[in-house]
C-alpha cells in the first residue's frame, strides 16, 4: 500500500478541480471535452494502476448491463441510446398551509438529480425516486448508469454500483459492504483490500443505486444499527444502514420505489424525493417516433391515440406506450374499437405473444377462445408461478424454482419470462416476468381460469389489510372469516402474504378479466360456465360491499358544513377495479349510498387512468359534489377523462396538475353545459393567455359561477384584458384569484375597469403580478366606485408610495372593503401616512397589511399606536 499516499495526494489535486466540473455541467454539450482541457484532466500515477484498472472494469460492466433496454421485452434488442425518452420528473415538495404560496414544481432533467435545492434532510445521503408501476423508474436508472459508464454525465462519481432489490432479497448468507460491492456487482482482479480502502476513504466519489425497493420483502426499520463495513450482517440490515448513512456515510445512494412502499421511517433518511410521473403528451409522441423509424407507422399510431382518449390516457405510463408500440399492427388493423382499460391492453399483448408463437400459416387472427384454449396449460403454469412468486415476495426465479413449477422451455419461449436484469449471460441465469404488472396479470389469469381455485377464495383479493397494520390498512372490511391455518403453498395463504400493492394490481386485473366484455373469451376455457359465474358474482359482491363499508366509515359532517370524505389510495383502487369491470349497474349500485358534499383525493397519484375510473363511477352520484384533485398528475389527458362526471361536480379543484391551455379549453367547453359547476381552482398549472377567451366565455355565459382561481400560471396583460371582457358581462362571480401571474399595470387597469361596477365580487387577489403605481391608480378608481369588494390582496408588487397614495384616495370613498393587503411593496412612512389619513374617514376597513415594507422600528411603533388596523 506504499502507493496509496501518492494516489491520495493526486486525488486531492483532482478534487480541487471540481468547481470546473460543475461549470462544465452547465456548458452542455461538449462538457467532457472541456473538462479534459482543464489542466489536462485527472492523471493517475503508475502506482495507482490497480484502482484505475478497476474503475475501467466497473465502467465496462455497468455499460454492458445498461446499453440495451431490457425493462420489458427480452425477445428483441433495443439500444437504450436510440429509444430512451425523458419522463416528467419533479421534486416532491412538502406543501403546508403556512408561508407564501407554493410554486408549481418544475420539470427537472435527470442531470439535476443531485443538485436540486430544497432538501428534506441536509444530512442525508439518499435520493428517493417514486413512481407508479410502469412509470419508467428502472429505465431511468439504467439511463443514469449508461451516461456514467460512457463518461457523459455524473462524472463526479468515480465508482457507480447498481443493485436490484428483487435480486438482493434472494441473498441468504450474511454480507459486508465489501462483499456487496465486489461479489454482487464487480469483482476486482487484484488488490481488493487497497481498492476497498480507497472507497472507504473517499465515499463522496461513490454512487450506489437500488432499484425496486418496493420489491424488497423486508420492511424498513432503523432499530438495528450496523456501522462496520467489514463485518457481515443480514442483507436487509446492510441495506437499511446504507440508506441511513451508518455505512458509507457521504456516498450517494439512489433508491426507486412505488409510493406505497415508502414509510415515514424511511423518509427521515431521505435527502431529496422526486416523483416520476411518466410521459407527457409530447413524450408519448417522441417515444413512438423513436420506436418506429417508418414515419407513416408512427404518425398513424399518434393519430390513433389522439382519437382515443382512453388509450392515450393509459400511454402516459411508459409500459403502455411500449405495449402500443409492440402491438401496433393489431391496433391499426382491429375494427372492434381500441382498448379502454388496463386489462384490455394486457389481453392485447397476450394475444400478440401467443400469435407470434403459432405457425405463420395458422388461421388464428386474434385472441379467440381457440388460441387461448390451445395454450391454457402454459398460461396456468405461468400463472401458478406468478402467484407463488407474489405470495413469497419472489420476483426472480431460479432454474430449480422453474422446474418445481413445471415451467418448460416451450413455456419460456413465449417471451413472458426473460433473463433477470443485471445478470450477465449464462445458461443457468435466473428469469423474471417482463414487468411486475405482468406477474400480477398472470396471477389473475390463474385465479380466473384454474379449476383448483374455489370462487370463494377471491375474497382474499379484497382484504388487503393485515392484522395489526395501521388504521389505513384496516379501512377495507374483513370479507372472510379466518379459518384454520393454511399450508404456505395454498392459494389462500399466498394471497394473504402478497404485498398489498401487488394484491391490488392483481385484483384490478381479476375484475377486468371477469367483465362481460371478456366473458366469451374465458367461458370457453372453463369446464362449465357456473364456476366463472360464481367468480364474477364474488368479485362484484366484494367490490360493492367494500365501497359501501368505506362510505359508512366516513365521519359525520361538522355542524353547518358539508360532509367531507378524504379518500385513501385504497378507495382509488376500488374505483379502478370497478372501472376495469366496466359494469354500469354495479357502479351505480356502489355509489348509491355515498352522500357527501366534498370528495378529496389530494396526493393520491391520480393520473389519466384514475380520472377515467373516477368519471365512470362518480357520474352516477345523486347529488353534486366538490371534487378536489390537487397535487396529482391529471394533465390534459386526465382533464378530458373527467368530462363525463363534470355534470355532478359543483366545484373542481385541480391545483398543481400539469394542465395546459388545451386541457382547460376542453374543460370549459363542457362546463358551459353543466349547471351545478360553480367553482374552478386551477392554480399552479401551465395556463397562458391562450385559454383567456375560454375563461371569458365561461364568465359571460355562466351566471351562477362563483369562484375562479388562476394563481401561479403564466397569464399576462393580454390575457387579463380578454378576461376583463368576460367580467363585464358577469353578475355572479365572488372570488377571483390571479396571484403569481404577470398581468402588470396594463392588466391591472383592464381588470379594474371591468370591476368598477361589478355587483358580486367580494375577493380579488393580484399578489405578485409586477403591478406598479399606474396599476394602483386604476385600482384606486375601482375602489372609489365598487360597493361589493371586501378583500383586495396586492402583496409582492411594486406599488411604492405613489401607488399607495392613490389607493388611499380610493379608500376615502369606499364603503365595502374590509381587508387591504399591501405587504412587501417598498412602502415608506410617507405611504403609511397617506393610509392613516384615509382610515380616519373609513370605518369599514378592518385590516391593512404592511409587513415587509421599509419602516424603521421607531416608525413601526409609531404607526401601530396611531391606528391598530395597520398590521406591521
Amino acid at each position: 500500500m506504499d502507493w496509496l499516499p501518492s494516489f491520495y495526494s493526486m486525488f486531492k489535486n483532482y478534487q480541487s478541480r471540481w468547481p470546473y466540473l460543475w461549470k462544465m455541467r452547465e456548458l452542455r454539450p461538449g462538457k467532457a471535452k472541456w473538462l479534459a482541457q482543464v489542466n489536462g484532466g485527472p492523471r493517475f500515477s503508475n502506482s495507482a494502476a490497480t484502482c484505475k484498472k478497476y474503475m475501467a472494469k466497473l465502467r465496462t460492466t455497468v455499460s454492458a448491463q445498461s446499453r440495451f433496454l431490457s425493462t420489458y421485452d427480452g425477445a428483441e434488442t433495443l439500444c437504450l441510446e436510440d429509444i430512451y425518452t425523458e419522463n416528467v420528473l419533479e421534486v416532491w415538495a412538502d406543501v403546508g398551509m403556512a408561508g407564501p404560496p407554493q410554486k408549481s414544481p418544475a420539470t427537472l432533467g435527470l442531470e439535476e438529480l443531485f443538485s436540486t435545492p430544497g432538501h428534506l434532510n441536509d444530512d442525508a445521503d439518499t435520493v428517493l425516486v417514486v413512481g407508479e408501476a410502469g412509470s419508467g423508474k428502472s429505465t431511468l436508472l439504467q439511463w443514469l448508469h449508461l451516461l456514467w459508464a460512457a463518461g457523459r454525465d455524473f462524472q463526479e462519481f468515480l465508482f457507480v454500483f447498481p443493485f436490484s432489490c428483487r435480486q438482493l432479497q434472494c441473498v441468504v448468507k450474511p454480507l459486508s459492504v465489501r462483499m456487496l460491492l465486489f461479489e454482487h456487482c464487480c469483482w476486482p482482479d487484484v488488490d481488493q483490500q487497497d481498492i476497498f480502502q480507497f472507497l472507504l476513504d473517499h465515499p463522496d466519489r461513490v454512487l450506489l443505486t437500488f432499484d425496486g425497493f418496493d420489491e424488497f420483502k423486508f420492511r424498513f426499520t432503523d432499530r438495528e444499527r450496523h456501522c462496520s463495513p467489514t463485518d457481515p450482517t443480514s442483507v436487509q440490515t446492510l441495506l437499511f444502514n446504507l440508506l441511513q448513512g451508518n455505512l458509507l456515510k457521504n456516498a450517494r445512494k439512489v433508491v426507486t420505489s412505488r409510493p406505497a412502499a415508502v414509510s415515514a421511517f424511511l423518509r427521515k433518511y431521505i435527502r431529496t424525493e422526486f416523483i416520476l410521473k411518466g410521459f407527457s403528451e409530447e413524450g408519448i409522441e417522441l417515444y413512438l417516433k423513436k420506436r418506429h423509424r417508418e414515419p407513416e407507422v408512427a404518425n398513424r399510431l399518434i393519430r390513433l391515440l389522439q382519437a382515443t382518449s382512453a388509450l392515450r390516457g393509459l400511454c402516459h405510463l411508459p409500459v403502455f406506450s411500449w405495449m402500443v408500440s409492440k402491438c401496433h399492427q393489431e391496433l391499426l388493423l382491429q375494427e372492434g374499437g381500441s382498448p379502454k382499460t388496463t386489462t384490455d391492453m394486457y389481453l392485447l399483448i397476450l394475444q400478440h405473444f401467443l400469435l407470434h408463437a403459432v405457425p405463420p400459416d395458422s388461421a388464428c387472427q386474434g385472441l379467440g377462445p381457440s388460441l387461448l384454449l390451445g395454450r391454457l396449460p402454459t398460461l396456468l403454469r405461468l400463472g401458478r408461478l406468478a402467484l407463488w412468486g407474489l405470495g413469497m415476495c419472489c420476483y426472480v426465479f431460479s432454474v430449480q424454482q422453474l422446474q418445481a413449477a413445471q415451467v418448460s422451455p416451450d413455456d419460456i419461449s413465449l417471451g413472458f419470462l426473460v433473463r433477470a436484469k443485471g445478470v450477465m449471460p449464462e445458461s443457468m441465469a435466473p428469469l423474471e416476468f417482463l414487468h411486475i404488472t405482468f406477474q400480477c396479470f398472470f396471477a389473475a389469469l390463474y385465479l380466473v381460469l384454474s379449476a383448483d381455485v374455489p370462487p370463494a377464495l377471491l375474497r382474499h383479493l379484497f382484504n388487503c389489510g393485515r392484522p395489526g397494520n395501521s388504521p389505513m390498512a384496516r379501512l377495507l372490511p374483513m370479507l372472510c372469516i379466518q379459518g384454520p391455518r393454511r399450508k404456505d403453498g395454498s392459494v389462500a395463504a399466498l394471497l394473504q402474504k402478497t404485498e398489498p400493492h401487488n394484491l391490488q394490481i392483481t385484483a384490478a386485473f381479476l375484475a377486468g378479466l371477469l367483465s362481460w366484455e371478456h366473458w366469451g373469451l374465458l367461458a370457453e376455457c372453463q369446464a362449465s360456465e357456473k364456476a366463472l359465474l360464481q367468480r364474477q358474482a364474488c368479485a362484484r359482491w366484494c367490490l360493492a360491499r367494500s365501497l359501501r363499508k368505506h362510505f359508512h366509515s366516513i365521519p359525520p359532517a361538522a355542524p353547518g358544513e358539508a360532509k367531507s370524505m378524504h379518500a385513501m389510495p385504497r378507495f382509488l383502487w376500488l374505483i379502478r377495479s370497478l372501472y376495469e369491470m366496466q359494469d354500469e349497474r354495479l357502479a351505480r349500485k356502489a355509489v348509491r349510498g355515498l352522500n357527501i358534499g366534498h370528495l378529496k383525493l389530494t396526493f393520491c397519484s391520480v393520473g389519466p387512468t384514475e380520472c377515467a375510473a373516477l368519471a365512470f363511477v362518480l357520474r352516477h352520484l345523486r347529488r353534486p359534489v366538490a371534487l378536489q384533485l390537487d397535487y396529482n398528475s391529471v394533465g390534459d389527458i386526465g382533464v378530458e377523462q373527467l368530462l363525463p362526471c363534470l355534470g355532478v361536480c359543483k366545484a373542481l379543484y385541480l391545483r398543481d396538475n400539469n394542465i395546459s391551455d388545451r386541457g382547460i379549453c376542453k374543460l370549459i367547453e363542457h362546463a358551459l353545459h353543466c349547471e351545478p359547476l360553480q367553482k374552478l381552482a386551477l392554480f399552479n398549472n401551465k395556463l397562458t393567455d391562450g385559454c383567456a377567451h375560454s375563461m371569458a366565455k365561461l364568465l359571460a355565459c355562466k351566471q351562477n359561477f362563483l369562484a375562479l382561481r388562476l394563481g401561479n400560471n403564466h397569464i399576462t396583460a393580454a390575457g387579463a384584458r380578454v378576461l376583463a371582457e368576460g367580467l363585464r358581462g358577469n353578475t355572479s362571480l365572488q372570488f377571483l384569484g390571479f396571484w403569481g401571474n404577470r398581468v402588470g399595470d396594463q392588466g391591472a387597469q383592464a381588470l379594474a375597469e371591468a370591476l368598477s361596477d361589478h355587483q358580486s365580487l367580494r375577493w380579488l387577489s393580484l399578489v405578485g403580478n409586477n403591478i406598479g403605481s399606474v396599476g394602483a391608480q386604476a385600482l384606486a378608481l375601482m375602489l372609489a366606485k365598487n360597493v361589493m369588494l371586501e378583500e383586495l390582496c396586492l402583496e409582492e408588487n411594486h406599488l411604492q408610495d405613489a401607488g399607495v397614495c392613490s389607493l388611499a384616495e380610493g379608500l376615502k370613498r369606499n364603503s365595502s372593503l374590509k381587508i387591504l393587503k399591501l405587504s412587501n411593496n417598498c412602502i415608506t412612512y410617507l405611504g403609511a401616512e397617506a393610509l392613516l389619513q384615509a382610515l380616519e374617514r373609513n370605518d369599514t376597513i378592518l385590516e391593512v397589511w404592511l409587513r415587509g415594507n421599509t419602516f424603521s422600528l421607531e416608525e413601526v411603533d409609531m404607526l401601530s399606536c396611531r391606528d391598530t388596523r395597520l398590521l406591521l
